[in-house]
């Protein structure tokens, strides 16, 4: 099945009332086992590359200072692997940009194959978030590619996103901003928090989701609603990295019920990262554990040598660097590399699979319109006319 875009599994989550997760990746493997443990679910699939995965997979392992050159050439690597991996699957896969920091990012994931991208213009004035939003929306509406804004400021840490204090979002600015800029889902702020220190016991503030969904219902405006920062932190991983040698504190994520009840007000995209950093790097940690003598292996030796140094550290692209070959393109040179690659496989489906379950994605693949580029971007031409 080809990649589709963004809006028709917006659309099928609206209309039978499901969440849908989008889960991030920052290695070939990754997107691999995203896939599979949607096909195995029957369920359809947001494989996720944020704007700085974008340089780490285009060969950047100081992914923080990565180039608009780096994020281009990891645009592309992660475009063809998802392609691989998708071009025989039975499910519809969109694969999007998580925060795109400016318009020349879009593009360069929307000319890798991206089919759905975000820009995230939350730090802006209003007007300003609007107009670039437009800008974004105007360019790849006209190549089937669908858009997701952001407006409101979640607070915490994920790559460049960094922010002391939420601010929430006026339900009446969403309802204005999905009319003036004709973006397909827009990210709000109402209660989650990036990186795994949203603090307990979170209280989502879903009536921000209600006012939002009943306005835009009244109004017959489409949109779909994502809640980002929306990562489980599963306490039983968090324990067994600590039990591994791991220094993790202060540790909290949003719970399953709240989420739940969140899709029930009516968001439909879930944004997942954090979960996906904690089992990948507590299986690789369990690992060289149990196999002591692969901590001297030449392929993945020094993987074992940075788990030791940074202890406090759960993001694995702190702890791939020294095989990037296989993180960019799969590569895997030696079984020693392909042990690691099978712990970050199935880290990722422990946690994509639970999520799956829990957000009622299961089965719902062919809810989902198997829709075309091409054919998406004739549908934008009279979606856009006021545009």
């Amino acid at each position: 099945m080809s990649l589709i875009p963004l809006r028709p599994l917006m659309e099928a989550s609206m209309k039978y009332g499901f969440g849908q997760g989008g889960f991030n990746v920052n290695a070939a493997a990754q997107a691999k086992a995203v896939i599979e443990i949607h096909e195995m679910f029957r369920a359809p699939a947001i494989l996720q590359g944020a704007d700085l995965a974008n340089g780490f997979m285009g060969g950047k392992t100081d992914f923080m200072n990565a180039t608009l050159e780096d994020k281009r050439a990891g645009a592309k690597n992660i475009g063809n692997v998802v392609k691989k991996y998708a071009q025989n699957s039975h499910i519809p896969i969109v694969l999007h940009l998580d925060h795109g920091r400016d318009f020349e990012s879009c593009v360069a994931a929307i000319d890798g194959g991206y089919t759905s991208v975000m820009i995230d213009g939350s730090s802006l004035p209003f007007e300003e978030n609007i107009e670039l939003t437009r800008e974004v929306v105007k360019y790849a509406h006209a190549r089937g590619v669908s858009v997701e804004g952001e407006l409101g400021v979640l607070a915490g840490v994920e790559d460049h996103v960094f922010s002391e204090k939420s601010t929430y979002t006026n339900p009446l600015d969403a309802v204005t901003f999905f009319q003036k800029t004709g973006v397909d889902a827009l990210a709000i702020s109402y209660g989650t928090m990036h990186g795994a220190s949203k603090g307990q016991n979170v209280k989502l503030r879903k009536e921000i989701v209600i006012a939002i969904r009943e306005c835009m219902n009244h109004l017959g405006i489409f949109g779909a609603l994502v809640s980002h920062g929306s990562s489980t932190v599963p306490k039983y991983i968090v324990d067994e990295i600590n039990g591994l040698g791991g220094q993790l504190s202060n540790t909290y994520g949003i719970s399953i019920e709240e989420l739940q009840g969140a899709i029930h007000a009516g968001i439909n995209k879930i944004n997942v990262d954090t979960d996906i950093r904690l089992a990948v790097t507590r299986n690789m940690k369990e690992f060289f554990a149990n196999y002591p003598e692969m901590q001297n292996s030449p392929s993945i030796g020094e993987i074992y040598e940075l788990l030791e140094q940074k202890k406090a550290a759960f993001d694995p692209r702190v702890f791939l660097t020294p095989i990037m070959d296989t993180v960019m393109y799969g590569v895997i040179p030696d079984e020693d590399v392909n042990a690691i690659v099978q712990c970050i496989e199935r880290g990722v489906k422990e946690v994509v699979g639970t999520l799956i379950v829990k957000f009622d994605t299961y089965g719902k693949a062919s809810f989902v319109e198997n829709v075309i580029l091409e054919e998406m971007a004739e549908r934008y031409k009279t979606i856009d006319k006021y545009l």
